[in-house]
C-alpha cells in the first residue's frame, strides 16, 4: 500500500514513525522544508519530496497516481482541504485531512463527500473527548473504549490496602464475583499480559477490560471512586479547552477556565456563556489558590507549554486530591514525566496518529477475514488493544479458545456478540459477526489471523 503524508510537523512526524514500522506500507513524505525532509528520510525508511502539496508536479513526484491514501497534515486547515481535493481529482486516492478550526469542523462534515474526504481528524477535539472520558472515571488513569462504547479498558493503580494486593489473576472472578478480565499489568518498567497464575501487587498499574456496568461494580468492590467529577478548573483557554468545556457543560459539570490573553477571554465568554472565564495567569500559584484549586474536583493543564503543564500539575498535586490531567505535546521525556504521577497524561498527536493508523490498517486489510474497528495503545505504549470485526471464513471462528494456537503475549480479552459482553473462557468460541478485543505486545497486527502461530 502506498501512502503520502503531506506536512512533516508534530502529527506528520508521529504518523511517519508509526506507519514506517509496517513493512507492507510504502511511505512518501512531502514538505516545503528541505531540512525536515532530510530528517525524515534519515530517521525512517521513507521517501521524501520537497515541495508544496498543492503543486501537481510535487504530487506527481510523490506518486499520487499510484497512492492509496493521502494524509494532509500541514499547519493550515485550508491548505489541507485543498490538498485533499487536488489529490482526489488527480489521483483518486483515499484522503484524510487534519482540520482544527471549530468553525470548519462544523461545516466540513456537511460537504465531506463532495470533497472526497475519507476521514476528517481534529487533534484538539479528539484530545478533548479523551479528557472528558477520563473525568467520568476519576480513579482511572486511562480509559479506552471499544464496541461503540459498550466495552472499556480501564487502567488504575493498586493501592497498598487494596483487596487486589497479592491476589492471583485467576482468583479475581471467584473472590470478588465480578465479570472483568485483567488484560495488562505494568510493574516498574515492565509490561505483562498476565496469565491466571500472575500475582498482582500494590503499586502495579493494571488494565481491566469489561462492560461499563461491570467495571463500575468491580471498582466499587475494591474501594475505587466511580463517580464522575462535578467541577473542573481548566488552565489554558485554547481550542482543546473550548471543545472540552462544551462536552463537560452538556453533562452538567461546572467549568472554570483560566486564560492569560484578554481577547481570548472575551471570545470564550461569547462561545461558552455557561462557563466561568477568568483572566489571569494560570501558572501563577497565587491565582490558582484564589480560584479555589484546593476545592476543585479536577484540574486540567492545557497550556501550550509542556513544562508549564507539568509544573502546574505538580503544584495541584501538592494542594489537592483532585483528578489531574496534563497535556503534553512533546514526548522526548515521556519516561521522566511518567514517573511524576501526574494523573492522566494526554498526548494529542499520539491520539491523532492512532485514529489515522487504525484507518490505514483497516484499508490495508479490507480483503481480510476480520477488519480492525478500533485500536488503542495501552500499557504505556508497550502493547496494542485491537478490536476486530469477524467476517466470513475467519481462521479462529467456531474453535474453542483453548484449542487456538495463539502467539506468545497475545490475549483475547473480550467478545462482543450482538451487544452482549462476554469474558472469554477456554470453551468459548468466536462466531462470524462478533467483535473481538485482542491485547498483544506484538505490534502491527492487521488481521485476526496475525494472532495465530
Amino acid at each position: 500500500m502506498n501512502i503520502i503524508i503531506v506536512g512533516y510537523g508534530k502529527i506528520g512526524e508521529k504518523l511517519t514513525e508509526r506507519l514506517s514500522q509496517d513493512e507492507g506500507l510504502n511511505i512518501t513524505v512531502v514538505d516545503t522544508c528541505e531540512e525536515v525532509i532530510r530528517d525524515a528520510v534519515n530517521e525512517y525508511d521513507v521517501m521524501g519530496v520537497i515541495g508544496s502539496g498543492t503543486d501537481i508536479e510535487t504530487l506527481d513526484e510523490a506518486g499520487i497516481e499510484d497512492a492509496d491514501i493521502l494524509i494532509a497534515a500541514t499547519s493550515s486547515d485550508e491548505l489541507n482541504l485543498l490538498i485533499c481535493l487536488i489529490a482526489k481529482k488527480h489521483g483518486n486516492c483515499n484522503t484524510i485531512a487534519r482540520v482544527r478550526n471549530p468553525e470548519y469542523s462544523k461545516s466540513v462534515s456537511l460537504f465531506k463527500e463532495d470533497l472526497g474526504l475519507a476521514m476528517i481528524i481534529n487533534p484538539e477535539l479528539t484530545a478533548a473527548v479523551e479528557i472528558a472520558r477520563a473525568l467520568r472515571f476519576p480513579s482511572a488513569i486511562q480509559i479506552d473504549t471499544f464496541a461503540k462504547g459498550r466495552v472499556e479498558i480501564l487502567k488504575f493503580k493498586i493501592d497498598e490496602d487494596s483487596p487486589l494486593d497479592n491476589l492471583k489473576v485467576s482468583e479475581l472472578s471467584t473472590k470478588l464475583d465480578c465479570d472483568v478480565l485483567v488484560c495488562g499489568v505494568e510493574r516498574d518498567d515492565e509490561a505483562f499480559i498476565p496469565d491466571g497464575s500472575f500475582v498482582m501487587k500494590s503499586g502495579d498499574f493494571i488494565s481491566i477490560v469489561s462492560s461499563l456496568k461491570s467495571s463500575i461494580d468491580f471498582l466499587k468492590q475494591i474501594g475505587v471512586k466511580t463517580n464522575g467529577v462535578k467541577d473542573t478548573i481548566i488552565v489554558g483557554g485554547g481550542t482543546t479547552a473550548y471543545y472540552l468545556a462544551k462536552i463537560l457543560i452538556k453533562t452538567g459539570v461546572s467549568v472554570k477556565i483560566i486564560e492569560q490573553d484578554a481577547k481570548r477571554c472575551d471570545t470564550l465568554c461569547s462561545l461558552l456563556p455557561q462557563a466561568t472565564i477568568i483572566h489571569g495567569d494560570g501558572t501563577n500559584n497565587r491565582v490558582l489558590l484564589e480560584e479555589g484549586i484546593v476545592y476543585a474536583q479536577s484540574v486540567v493543564a492545557l497550556t501550550n507549554i509542556d513544562e508549564e503543564n507539568v509544573m502546574l500539575s505538580l503544584f495541584a498535586k501538592s494542594q489537592t486530591d483532585a483528578k489531574l490531567i496534563t497535556k503534553i505535546n512533546r514526548i522526548a521525556y515521556d519516561e521522566v514525566i511518567g514517573n511524576l504521577e501526574l494523573g492522566t497524561i494526554i498526548y494529542p498527536k499520539n491520539i491523532t496518529a492512532e485514529y489515522i493508523e487504525r484507518f490505514v490498517r483497516a484499508k490495508k486489510n479490507s480483503l481480510g477475514s476480520a477488519s480492525i474497528e478500533t485500536m488503542h495503545l495501552i500499557l504505556d505504549g508497550k502493547a496494542e488493544a485491537l478490536e476486530f470485526k469477524i467476517g466470513k471464513n475467519s481462521p479462529i471462528s467456531d474453535i474453542p479458545l483453548q484449542d487456538l494456537n495463539l502467539k506468545k503475549n497475545v490475549l483475547i480479552a473480550c467478545i462482543n456478540r450482538d451487544g452482549k459482553f462476554i469474558v472469554p473462557r477456554g470453551k468459548d468460541t468466536i462466531r462470524e459477526g462478533d467483535s473481538v478485543v485482542v491485547v498483544t505486545t506484538q505490534k502491527g497486527s492487521k488481521d485476526i489471523s496475525d494472532i495465530l502461530e
